[in-house]
């Protein structure tokens, strides 16, 4: 199968992650009269079952100097699924929540859960009930740009997170660097097969429509492509993946195995989901641990894979920082100040549909292999009681994590 056509090429700037504070509140309702009391007291309960939330992590650093005596600004965001990364509810959901509220904003938070139509009418809910910025993190770039389009009709400001849409109207992006990312990618499994001269390997991509995973591929070819040009590596095959599905990802790897006689001595996985199909493919032939995989976001199953050997790298990607970003540029965003977000979003990304470029931060990834996966657990992403039972607990020991 030949390679899609949408994937092209991008720049990437760096920026450093900015900080975020505190928030404390305190609503009273007072009143005199016994018809206000009682509307006082509805708007009170109305209020409570509003912030009943999920718990999260409080933002890190800071002061409360933001913080207010009456509610929160509304802010809307939109995550796009939990499917295929656990990501989006286990760590995006909660951080951001924290870090809005630090900032003054009283955030919506809801998961489309793959469903385009759904991610549509979550953000016409939003629209609605007048929510002062809208945090996009799109299924595809088609749902994305026509969401940001009706915010925009409505004078609401959109932050495209994590995934940039194409041909949208988002005049800021919050996100890491994702051509780092697939460069950290290629590196990775250049290293692992670096004394096998004329190694095979076999490209499992992402979603040809998510613009993430044209700059990973693009990162990894920054590195792969010369080497495979030298002979150093050998391409079987590539390809990218619809919808990110797991599933057919293992499918796909299954089937190109099979048909270059079971031989392969390194995987491009674009993320951990797709690298734990491909491990189980490779268990089935009797290959897991023999052939270094990548991977990305350093999830729990991810980096237990990396410890038992069967993955040989993922990349860490601190979405605290990317929470309390866009925490940042949304609480700026709602007061009006332009200037103020314009000096946050100080990088910018090439939006190569619409011919422009887009206020930009982006953050540092991180290569994460066996001998680093105990940095992921200190600063709190996964738990030493997530990823160290088991079999894994002497290896776990031997590495320090606890």
């Amino acid at each position: 199968m030949l390679w899609p056509t949408t994937f092209g090429t991008v720049s990437s700037p760096r920026v450093q992650a900015a900080p975020s504070s505190g928030i404390e509140r305190d609503i009273v309702m007072r009143s005199k009269t016994l018809a206000f009391l009682a509307a006082g007291l509805g708007t009170a309960l109305t209020l409570t079952a509003c912030g009943a939330n999920q718990a999260a992590p409080p933002a890190s650093g800071g002061s409360s100097d933001t913080a207010s005596s009456g509610p929160g600004i509304p802010v809307g965001v939109i995550l796009p699924e939990t499917a295929t990364s656990a990501r989006w509810e286990g760590f995006d959901k909660p951080m951001l929540e924290a870090a809005m509220k630090a900032k003054g904003l009283e955030p919506d938070i809801q998961n489309a859960q793959g469903d385009v139509q759904k991610f549509t009418t979550l953000a016409d809910g939003m629209i609605s009930q007048g929510v002062k910025v809208l945090v996009i993190a799109s299924i595809n770039s088609e749902v994305g740009t026509a969401v940001a389009a009706k915010a925009k009709a409505r004078g609401i400001p959109t932050i495209d997170y994590d995934r940039l849409n194409l041909g949208g109207s988002s005049d800021y992006y919050v996100s890491f660097d994702n051509v780092k990312v697939g460069e950290l990618q290629g590196q990775g499994l250049a290293d692992a097969l670096k004394d096998k001269p004329g190694a095979q390997v076999i490209e499992i991509e992402g979603a040809p429509t998510d613009n993430n995973a044209t700059l990973f591929y693009n990162g990894q070819q920054n590195v792969l492509k010369p080497l495979y040009e030298a002979g150093t590596l050998k391409l079987v095959q590539k390809q990218a993946i619809d919808g990110w599905d797991n599933q057919k990802g293992g499918t796909t790897f299954e089937q190109i195995l099979t048909g270059n006689g079971g031989k392969v001595d390194g995987v491009v996985a674009a993320n951990d989901g797709l690298a734990g199909a491909v491990i189980t493919v490779l268990r089935k032939n009797g290959l897991n641990g023999k052939v270094p995989v990548t991977g990305q976001d350093a999830t729990a199953d991810g980096l237990m894979a990396i410890l038992r050997g069967d993955q040989y790298m993922t990349v860490f990607k601190p979405i605290k920082e990317e929470a309390e970003n866009t925490a940042s540029l949304a609480a700026l965003l709602a007061k009006g100040d332009t200037a103020g977000a314009d000096a946050l979003a100080k990088q910018s990304s090439d939006d190569t549909k619409a011919n422009r470029k887009v206020k930009s931060v982006l953050l540092e990834p991180k290569l994460t292999t066996k001998d680093t996966v105990k940095e992921v657990v200190t600063q709190g992403y996964v738990k030493a009681s997530e990823i160290c039972g088991g079999d894994l607990a002497p290896v776990c020991s031997q590495l320090g994590i606890s």
